[in-house]
């Protein structure tokens, strides 16, 4: 039994798991995660969920209740996927009680309250703290059925009354959050815009005035959010204590904030030095062009489409299921002009292939729409973002991994543009880390991110900067998984290779990343164990749980 159990207050003396029998079936869990994300959705405070500091004290009790029978339950006789299963429960548990004690977004985090997402995430949620009731655009068809229209009426008016409560709940005193936050709601009010003109041809009187409203309701909040900001001092991190307590209760990532510091000091040295090695073994090469207008773009961005999907198959690195190309071309971008481009666009207007490694992420999407893991507990997204060491992870380590298996053999100077890509993903981290132990603020760790970018193209476009370093103060760790995920990645194919070949059993990449697809969108740590039977990661992770 865990050590942990011997800690639980009244030794839990609830036997009440199952009619007072002490559970023992991972049937028993599933009922449990049911209970569970029922009650994770909070009740509704005037059409709106409640996030009121009542209603969090009031339901204490019952998230108790609930995390008890899981702690109760004597997990070390399943299987290993069963036991994974538990610690999936257990972290979204945590996050929770995380979200309850110290991060709470719906009292510190304007953005909290963005309510219309215009596109789908590439990861299996919307990354950050994101409230119970956003109006996912991205999912209604054009033109719209008369159903449609009445669901997006009723969905979108959530907004009135859910910002009459912001106004309530907001009592948070971190700054950059807080003057962050009002370009977020700010940015809605242009969405809103979008969806009226949309609209607009129905002649639906209902879903003008729902439009109107979140609107009106959409600027007031933001015009109340500057007349509060000159009132807001304080620090926006969660200190170094707390950030390596939620990266190891709730993502599992079996690191301390020091360990991340290292671990990205040494990944973007490592970046920056493999740069320079490659562009001295490519000086005599022509140097790369950009394309220079929409049919150029859309010609390279095909060769680059095909190119990876028969890499893929013909290389023998996974098993190409039928609708990865369809995720792939889903996104292959389109022409941007040279001064708008932002970092991610440059380098794929030399050659989009190494961004569009990174879209493994689509993989995993349409693997979760069209073949869903069998678990209840791991078919659909994990709460709290605790996917990200596996979604982000995996899709910033196949980025190195496919041009050491060989993608860019004919194509010597693409291997720039990855090592490019991963100084930025590290330097972006590593700022992140000195935001949260609030010994930078987010402007200097933005500075970090612009000037440790090779060839200044962070330099060119501010949203993306300000973007990203805004998400990760918001979403402590999820800066820093793009490359500690990866490293844990590394760690597991190290691990799952060198297990083979001590059973004089062949490597075979295919079958490492069919066996890491078949785990899902779940953190590495987790992977591992069901892909290696190596469990000191999660050992350590349960002896640090205080």
């Amino acid at each position: 039994m865990y050590r942990m159990l011997l800690r639980l207050p009244v030794v839990i003396c609830l036997f009440l798991i199952t009619d007072g029998v002490w559970a023992q079936t991972h049937q028993d869990l599933v009922e449990l995660f049911e209970d569970w994300r029922t009650f994770e959705r909070p009740p509704v405070l005037d059409g709106a969920p409640d996030y009121s500091d009542d209603r969090f004290a009031a339901r204490r009790s019952g998230f108790e209740e609930l995390r008890g029978r899981l702690l109760a339950m004597d997990v070390t006789d399943w299987s290993v996927p069963e036991q994974v299963d538990w610690h999936l429960v257990r972290a979204e548990m945590n996050g929770y009680d995380f979200n309850r004690r110290v991060l709470r977004p719906w009292a510190r985090d304007p953005a909290y309250y963005k309510t219309v997402w215009m596109d789908r995430s590439d990861v299996p949620a919307h990354e950050g703290p994101t409230h119970h009731a956003v109006v996912e655009f991205w999912t209604y068809e054009f033109p719209l059925s008369a159903d449609q229209q009445a669901r997006l009426s009723r969905e979108i008016a959530v907004i009135p009354p859910l910002y009459r409560q912001a106004r309530a709940n907001l009592t948070g005193n971190a700054r950059e959050l807080w003057f962050a936050g009002i370009r977020v709601i700010r940015n809605q009010a242009a969405d809103l815009d979008t969806i009226e003109e949309l609209t607009r041809d129905y002649d639906n009187a209902a879903l003008a005035e729902s439009i109107a409203a979140a609107r009106a309701a959409t600027v007031e909040l933001a015009d109340w959010l500057e007349a509060e900001a000159p009132k807001k001092t304080g620090p926006s991190g969660i200190g170094r204590e707390n950030y390596t307590w939620y990266q190891q209760n709730v993502h599992l990532v079996p690191l301390t904030w020091e360990d991340e510091v290292r671990l990205l000091k040494r990944e973007l040295d490592r970046a920056w030095s493999s740069l320079k090695l490659e562009e001295h073994r490519n000086r005599n090469l022509p140097p790369m062009k950009a394309a220079q207008n929409a049919a150029e773009y859309a010609a390279l961005a095909d060769r680059s489409a095909t190119r990876l999907i028969e890499f893929l198959d013909e290389q023998d690195i996974v098993t190409v299921e039928p609708y990865f190309e369809t995720a792939l071309r889903s996104h292959l971008g389109g022409f941007v002009p040279e001064e708008t481009r932002h970092f991610f666009w440059i380098t794929a207007h030399y050659d989009p292939t190494p961004l569009y490694t990174h879209f493994w992420h689509w993989f995993e999407l349409a693997r979760m729409d069209t073949t869903p893991h069998a678990s209840p507990i791991r078919k659909n997204a994990l709460l709290y973002n605790i996917f990200d060491s596996g979604n982000e992870g995996t899709a910033t380590g196949v980025e190195e991994m496919f041009m050491h298996a060989g993608l860019y053999d004919d194509s010597p100077r693409s291997r720039e543009l990855v090592w490019i890509l991963m100084a930025q993903r590290a330097a972006r981290g590593l700022g992140s880390l000195y935001a949260h132990a609030n010994e930078m603020t987010m402007e200097e760790a933005g500075r970090i991110h612009m000037e440790w970018t090779p060839r200044g193209w962070m330099k060119t476009e501010p949203d993306l900067l300000i973007f990203e370093q805004h998400l990760y103060l918001r979403q402590p760790g999820y800066g820093t998984s793009y490359i500690t995920g990866k490293y844990l990645l590394e760690r597991t194919l190290a691990d799952w290779s060198k297990l083979r070949e001590e059973a004089g059993e062949p490597f075979s990449l295919r079958e490492f990343f069919d066996a890491l697809n078949a785990t899902d969108s779940i953190p590495i740590a987790l992977s591992r164990w069901e892909m290696t039977g190596l469990d000191g990661e999660i050992r350590f992770l349960m002896d640090n749980d205080d």
